[in-house]
C-alpha cells in the first residue's frame, strides 16, 4: 500500500463566522441563506432598490475590449469615479492616481498588511471585524491590542490607539463605522484621530466598508489635507453602501507612492479585476445615483436600527450599538452565552455571530465577549420582522430556562 504523501499545504481554518455557518448547516440540514433560514449572522445588505433609493442596474454592455486583460491599478473610468465621489462628498484631495481597485475590500487590506514594513507594529482594538485576526496571524504581523469593551463603550480613545511611544513605528487599524459594534468616529473626533495617527512614525488604516451606514456618511478622507505626505490608507468597497457584494469590487485610497507599490504587486500577484465587474461599478458611481444612495441608505437602515433596537431592549438585551453599520451589538443577561443562544436558534433556522469571533485575542469561552453577539439586520426583508422577533424571543426564553 502506497503511503499517503506528506501535505504540501499548511492547513488553515475558515474565518470564525464560517465555523458558525458550518455548525448551523450540520444542525439544521440547510445552508444559511436557503429558503426558510434567517441570516442574522450575515454581513451583507439588501440587494434590491431601497425606499427612496436608486434602481439597481440590471445590465451592462459588453464589448470585445472588455474581454482583454484589465489594467493592474483598475479601470481608469472607475478609478476616476471613485476619486470623484470622495471629492464631491468630502472635498477630499483625491484624484484617480490615489486609487487602486481590488477584487473586494479584504484583498486590499491583505495587500496593505503584506507590504507593511517589518518594523511596523499594528495596533488594533480588541473588539473588531473578525477576519482582521486571521489576516494578522496568517501574515505573521506583530500587533498590540487596544482595550475596547464595556469600560470605554467599545470606543478606544486616540491616546489608546497611539499607545506607548517606545513601541516605535505603528499602524492603527480600525473599521469605521465599526463592525461589529456600529460605534462611529465623526467630526472633531475623527479629525483628531487622523491628525494624531496619519503622519510621521504612525500610520492609519481605516476600513470604511460601512461608510454610507451613518447619517450622514463618514470618511477619514474628509479630514486629510495632505494625502501625499501622509500614512493614511482608506479601504472602501461596493459591497455595502452600493448594495453590490457579488461584483467583488473594492479599493484602497492612499498617496500616489503607496498606490504605485500596490499596483506593482497587482501586476504579478493579482492580474487586475474583472472588466465586467468594474464596468458595473462605474454605473453605481453615476453622480446623481450616488447622491440618491447616500441619502436613502442611511435613512432606511437608521429606521431598521431603531425598529430592532426597541424590541431587543424589551427582550432584556443590553445594547452597546453605535449609530453606524447595520448591526446591533447585544449583551446577554448574566449566565447566558452567545454559543448557547446559537444552539437554540439553529433549531429554528436562525443564527447570530458570537462575540468571541470578534475578540482579537481569541480567548474562546473565557472571552469577555462570550455573552455578546452581533445581530445583522442588513439583509432582512422588513416583512420578516415579526417572525424574526418571535424566533429570537423563543430562543432567549428557552436559554434562560436552561441556564
Amino acid at each position: 500500500m502506497t503511503p499517503s504523501p506528506a501535505p504540501f499545504l499548511d492547513p488553515v481554518l475558515p474565518m470564525g463566522i464560517y465555523e458558525t455557518l458550518y455548525a448551523f448547516q450540520d444542525a439544521f440540514g440547510k445552508s444559511m441563506g436557503s429558503e426558510g433560514t434567517h441570516p442574522w449572522s450575515q454581513g451583507f445588505p439588501r440587494t434590491v432598490q431601497l425606499p427612496g433609493g436608486p434602481p439597481i442596474p440590471d445590465s451592462i454592455p459588453v464589448s470585445s475590449a472588455d474581454l482583454k486583460y484589465p489594467k493592474a491599478w483598475g479601470l481608469p473610468a472607475l478609478r476616476e469615479s471613485i476619486a470623484r465621489s470622495y471629492r464631491d462628498a468630502y472635498g477630499a484631495p483625491v484624484d484617480s492616481e490615489n486609487v487602486m481597485v481590488f477584487a473586494g475590500g479584504r484583498p486590499g487590506l491583505i495587500a496593505l498588511l503584506l507590504f507593511l514594513q517589518s518594523d511596523i507594529r499594528v495596533r488594533i482594538a480588541e473588539t473588531e471585524y473578525t477576519p482582521y485576526w486571521d489576516m494578522l496571524k496568517m501574515l505573521q504581523r506583530e500587533y498590540s491590542l487596544v482595550p475596547s469593551g464595556i469600560g470605554n463603550g467599545f470606543k478606544p480613545s486616540v491616546a489608546d490607539y497611539l499607545g506607548p511611544s517606545e513601541e516605535g513605528r505603528r499602524l492603527i487599524l480600525l473599521s469605521n463605522p465599526c463592525n461589529p459594534t456600529g460605534q462611529t468616529r465623526i467630526g472633531d473626533e475623527l479629525q483628531a484621530l487622523v491628525d494624531a495617527t496619519a503622519f510621521g512614525e504612525t500610520g492609519l488604516l481605516v476600513d470604511e466598508a460601512y461608510e454610507f451606514f451613518h447619517d450622514k456618511p463618514v470618511s477619514a478622507l474628509e479630514h486629510i489635507s495632505d494625502l501625499e505626505n501622509s500614512n493614511l490608507f482608506v479601504c472602501g468597497a461596493a459591497t455595502k453602501g452600493l448594495q453590490a457584494p457579488g461584483i467583488r469590487v473594492g479599493w484602497v485610497v492612499a498617496s500616489k507612492e503607496n498606490i504605485e507599490t500596490l499596483g506593482n504587486f497587482a501586476s504579478f500577484g493579482m492580474g487586475g479585476v474583472s472588466h465586467l465587474s468594474q464596468n458595473y461599478a462605474v454605473n453605481l458611481f453615476e453622480p446623481r445615483r450616488l447622491e440618491q444612495a447616500r441619502r436613502a441608505v442611511p435613512t432606511y437602515y437608521g429606521e431598521m436600527r431603531n425598529r430592532y433596537g426597541e424590541v431587543f431592549e424589551d427582550l432584556g438585551l443590553k445594547l452597546h450599538s453605535g449609530k453606524g453599520g447595520f448591526y446591533h451589538w447585544c449583551e446577554l443577561p448574566e449566565g447566558m452565552t452567545a454559543a448557547g443562544l446559537n444552539r437554540k436558534l439553529f433549531e429554528s433556522g436562525a443564527a447570530i455571530l458570537e462575540g468571541t469571533d470578534c475578540d482579537m485575542a481569541r480567548r474562546g469561552a473565557d472571552s469577555p465577549l462570550a455573552n455578546f453577539f452581533r445581530f445583522s439586520f442588513g439583509p432582512l426583508d422588513p416583512s420578516t420582522f415579526d417572525e424574526d422577533m418571535a424566533i429570537l424571543r423563543s430562543a432567549l426564553e428557552s436559554e434562560r430556562v436552561a441556564t
